[in-house]
């Protein structure tokens, strides 16, 4: 069997479409992390992943929803009110929930 210049190309094309689908799959961005609030250490590891992926300009706006929620659903300071209000969320969402409760953090 010849291969001829026709067929070479196609497979050298096919070869390539795969290479960069693969590329594109690879540098895709991963899922956001989801707070996970079923224990302590959980929410402390998943909240501290979350932050790091959002722009520097939101991370204070994340700490103080995280830090602020015990306060605004029980009088106790109950900590693991965070973790059951946050459980599942992205980091974003956290920040978008705080920002419209706040009026854009101007509260």
């Amino acid at each position: 069997m010849r291969i001829t210049s026709n067929n070479a190309l196609f497979h050298g094309e096919r070869a390539f479409a795969l290479a960069l689908g693969l590329w594109l799959t690879a540098c895709s961005d991963p899922d956001p992390t989801r707070l996970d609030g079923s224990s302590p250490d959980a929410f402390a590891r998943t909240a501290a992943a979350a932050r790091q992926e959002l722009p520097v300009a939101d991370r204070l706006m994340f700490d103080s929803a995280i830090a602020t929620v015990p306060a605004r659903r029980y009088a106790n300071q109950d900590p693991a009110a965070a973790r059951s209000a946050f459980d599942g969320m992205t980091a974003a969402a956290v920040v978008a929930t705080e920002r419209e409760r706040t009026d854009g953090g101007n509260r």
